[in-house]
């Protein structure tokens, strides 16, 4: 069976060093943006199969490389979990409304988004 591709877009290198290490731990292949515009270019050219998308970035947030994938019918499939500080009901309003398939507030626990990795690639 092939490896899963996680794309990690995040601008904090500390999280996306250790996301990378749990996640190719749980033998995923990982991918790394650290600023919203390359991580939609990655996304477009890479096809993740799992995107962990912050919300807040530099160059572009989150919801607009939400959005752009989502309405876009070759990438409309790739689920994105957005991952971000910000845990008011409005802002996962927003990521509902934008298209992201799940909302993990930061600080997270590894094992409830590796569960919701899980349970987003099957």
């Amino acid at each position: 069976m092939d490896k899963k591709r996680i794309l990690i877009v995040d601008d904090e290198d500390d999280i996306r060093k250790m996301l990378k290490l749990r996640l190719q731990a749980l033998d995923y292949d990982i991918l790394e943006a650290s600023d919203g515009k390359e991580g939609l270019d990655k996304a477009r050219s890479e096809k993740p199969d799992l995107m962990i998308l912050d919300l807040m970035l530099p160059k572009m947030d989150g919801y607009k490389v939400c959005r752009m994938l989502k309405f876009d019918e070759k990438f409309k499939h790739i689920p994105i979990i957005m991952f971000t500080s910000r845990g008011e009901d409005e802002y996962r309003a927003t990521g509902k409304e934008v298209g992201a398939d799940a909302y993990v507030q930061k600080p997270f626990e590894t094992d409830a988004l590796v569960g919701k990795i899980r349970e987003l690639l099957k």
